[in-house]
């Protein structure tokens, strides 16, 4: 196997590398070029035969999703990028936005060109302020050039793209709350069916991808879906962005080939645990996801499949690392809390159950502790999200899957440290 080079993020540490004269010189909006001269379909088909997958956290595949699209219908169609990141542990659009912007927009307007869009949004997430201000520089520069607007490079499609900041709702990171909230009303995810590419902003057609989902599409164009293909595991392969932090020598964003081992992320690329400490667990996912216990983290890769295995998720590949001086309940009890707090209170068994969880863990916290709290914790998990079958794919109990995003992990915390719970009944937590 040959030694993997970076795609998405080969330029960043070169000076002026958000900038339009930069990204073109070094071949960027050749793949636009190329996309403008095929047929809207043909660019769907290509990117679907490279099983491109969404880098957002559901690891849905982007070209099929974008042949969901209605084609007998007069209502006009969306594409919107999601830039809402707000996953703990997940710092990676932030950077392709900051140094690698034109990228993310030429795979916009190439995705908005194949499903026949004339009007894109970016969702920002509205703390991010300076990618904010990066973002309307790179539109100017792309309208004042003629790669927005109308007659994009003398073709005959037009399209604006629209920056809309949010306000701070981790719950406006699903695609159906980011949607209510882009039309001016409360982020309350919305049943599914029907699913936004046949109802979605305005009630009309909208596809909505990730940022890293959209950067990877003009090198798709330029080089094909084969030579994606080839990067890593053929069932979803290409170049990814894992961000690790937690307990490591080097936290950041590391660029590799889907399907690198853990092991190598953790003690290659991040440069393993400080001060000689053992590794302990691990979200392989972000807290979204099952921890790992150490053992499994030594036995597993970064891509979908084999992380399903283990019965947790690759998500958005934030990678959060814990060593031995982690209290597993304290920790458990610090992601509970942001999903309390995170909940948009529509579904009774999150809005109830989330606060129940940290109730119950403040308690064994305390020393406090009842015999019967560890059995309540995984009934009040199991009423949430439901019990973990990844053999049959997801059965939550709520609206949008936040229910699973916090039971799992939750239950995974109690599952997989049961000892330290249970050590927690009674005695009070010393901590450092």
């Amino acid at each position: 196997m040959s030694e993997f080079k970076p795609i998405l993020t080969e330029h960043i540490k070169d000076d002026d590398c958000h900038s339009l004269s930069f990204y073109k010189k070094a071949g960027g909006y050749t793949a636009l070029k190329l996309a403008l001269k095929m047929k809207p379909e043909d660019v769907i088909e290509e990117v679907k035969s490279s099983n491109l997958r969404g880098r957002g956290g559901a690891g849905f595949s982007a070209g099929l999703k974008w042949t969901f699209i209605p084609k007998d219908t007069a209502k006009p169609k969306y594409l919107i990028n999601n830039a809402d990141e707000s996953e703990p542990g997940t710092f990676k659009d932030r950077l392709l936005i900051n140094k690698a912007p034109h990228q993310m927009l030429e795979g916009m307007i190439i995705a908005s060109y194949a499903i026949n869009c004339n009007t894109a949004f970016i969702y920002i997430r509205g703390e991010f302020y300076k990618e904010y201000q990066q973002l309307k520089k790179t539109i100017t520069e792309a309208y004042e050039a003629n790669l927005l607007g109308k007659g994009i490079l003398g073709s005959d499609y037009n399209l604006d793209v629209v920056i809309h900041r949010g306000a701070g709702a981790y719950i406006c990171g699903e695609e159906t709350g980011l949607i209510e909230s882009l039309e001016g009303k409360r982020g309350w995810p919305r049943l599914k069916p029907p699913f936004p590419a046949i109802e979605g902003y305005l009630r009309c057609p909208t596809i909505v991808n990730n940022v890293e989902t959209l950067s990877c599409v003009p090198h798709i164009i330029n080089r094909g879906a084969e030579w994606f293909k080839s990067i890593g595991p053929e069932k979803g392969p290409g170049p990814r962005l894992f961000c690790v932090s937690g307990r490591v020598n080097k936290p950041g964003v590391f660029e590799e080939e889907m399907g690198i081992s853990l092991e190598d992320l953790i003690f290659k690329r991040a440069g393993g645990i400080p001060d000689g400490k053992k590794l302990k667990a691990v979200f392989p996912g972000g807290s979204s996801s099952a921890i790992l216990t150490a053992d499994e983290a030594m036995d597993v890769k970064m891509d979908f499949d084999d992380l399903v295995a283990k019965k947790s998720m690759l998500g958005s590949a934030g990678v959060i690392v814990m060593d031995e001086t982690v209290n597993m309940v304290q920790a458990c009890l610090n992601i509970a809390r942001f999903y309390a707090h995170e909940s948009c209170g529509q579904c009774t068994p999150c809005r109830e159950g989330t606060m129940w969880l940290v109730k119950i863990l403040q308690r064994l916290v305390a020393g406090e502790g009842k015999d019967t709290d560890i059995d309540m914790l995984l009934e009040i998990t199991d009423n949430i999200g439901g019990l973990i079958d990844f053999s049959k794919g997801s059965f939550g109990k709520t609206i949008c899957p936040f229910g699973e995003a916090v039971a799992w992990p939750v239950r995974s915390f109690v599952e997989k440290f049961e000892t330290e719970f249970r050590s927690c009944i009674h005695e009070k937590l010393v901590l450092a």
